[in-house]
């Protein structure tokens, strides 16, 4: 009937505003998922962005092409792939300057004030063998150290090699020869060559078999002036002769400066 089809018809309606609002509130549930889908999506990618810009710090680019030394650990082993960095001491490694050597030398506290800041130094590389180097003493140490098995105290000494040399490298050994005075003709034997009477006097054995009576002058750890005694060309005894007792005695008039 009439009233039967619109009982129907009004219900069919309701329905429908039912199913619309079902929909518009999963459809609203839905708007709001996405939403909180982008936003864990955006909060990712940024993540992503940190975590990638944290990697990038990871890499570290020297400033120029060269050498790389990696630190060394305490037991002697260099830090590498896996090692564990202390926050108190982050160094991994250690760009060298090639182009300004240096090379670390000690010299006795007996020695020392004789070494001066600005001296000229002749420098050998074991490793190098027959060519020599130059520098300059730069820096002396004001305190002395004991090292190895050396009785007096050694003072730490800098030097500046001159130039750019590229076949240095670092950690090689040096000789070093500080050049603390020069002198110009003058007459100079081996150490070994000048001995001592009971009283301190020097002399030396000539070959023409006389005791003379010298004047020193200054030495190194290899050679001595002979201030008065001895002339260019004068041949000399190294060790003590074996009938050295009976070499006569010249020169006395030296004594007096030679004390």
């Amino acid at each position: 009937t009439i009233r039967q089809a619109e009982i129907n018809l009004n219900k069919q309606i309701r329905a429908l505003e039912q199913r619309k609002k079902n929909y518009e509130l999963q459809k609203a549930k839905a708007l709001a998922n996405i939403r909180d889908k982008k936003r864990l999506r955006d909060e990712g990618q940024e993540l992503v962005n940190t975590l990638q810009h944290f990697l990038s710090q990871f890499t570290i680019t020297a400033p120029s092409a060269g050498m790389v030394i990696y630190k060394e650990e305490f037991n002697g082993s260099k830090r590498k792939s896996g090692s564990t960095v202390n926050p108190f001491d982050r160094v991994i490694a250690t760009l060298p300057d090639l182009t300004s050597m240096i090379s670390t030398t000690y010299v006795s506290e007996i020695e020392v004030n004789k070494v001066k800041p600005g001296q000229k130094v002749n420098i050998t590389i074991d490793a190098i063998p027959g060519k020599t180097f130059t520098g300059t003493v730069t820096e002396v140490a004001n305190i002395g150290e004991q090292l190895g098995n050396s009785e007096s105290k050694m003072f730490e000494v800098i030097i500046k090699l001159n130039g750019n040399n590229p076949e240095l490298r670092p950690a090689m050994t040096t000789s070093n020869k500080i050049i603390i005075n020069t002198f110009d003709d003058v007459v100079s034997i081996p150490v070994e060559c000048v001995h001592a009477d009971a009283d301190g006097v020097p002399f030396v054995y000539k070959k023409n078999r006389t005791k003379q009576i010298v004047v020193l002058g200054e030495m190194n750890d290899k050679h001595i002036i002979i201030k008065e005694g001895v002339e260019p060309g004068c041949n000399v005894f190294v060790i003590t002769p074996e009938d050295g007792s009976k070499f006569r005695l010249v020169g006395k008039e030296l004594i007096a400066k030679s004390e």
